[in-house]
């Protein structure tokens, strides 16, 4: 459930290597995801937005500003722009996998 694959009018791949993958996400009020997956990443807010975030049946509202930077912990979401801006951020996806044993999904801030 590739971000890219299932809405492609939604992310976009600015940069790719064996270690990392980065997206941009870029949406308007109104839109959402269709759900997808995350492994471990770092999210930049590049505007500052408001979304419901969808996950395991159950719905968290997020805002966040313009420059903000969160790490996602790998997790499978659909999300909402329910805003009145538009959403735009960068994922920086990691290939490798943690260390240690496997921290649970947790349902985060995410542009997404």
């Amino acid at each position: 459930m590739d971000p890219t694959e299932v809405s492609p009018e939604l992310y976009t791949t600015v940069f790719e290597n064996e270690r990392v993958r980065v997206l941009k996400y870029r949406d308007v009020p109104g839109d959402c995801t269709k759900p997808h997956t995350h492994p471990d990443s770092v999210m930049v807010t590049l505007s500052s937005f408001r979304r419901r975030i969808s996950a395991g049946g159950r719905n968290v509202e997020v805002e966040l500003p313009a420059g903000a930077v969160r790490w996602v912990g790998a997790q499978e979401h659909a999300g909402e722009n329910i805003g009145d801006t538009e959403t735009v951020s960068i994922f920086v996806e990691l290939k490798e996998p943690a260390p240690g044993p496997p921290a649970e999904p947790t349902l985060g801030p995410t542009g997404g």
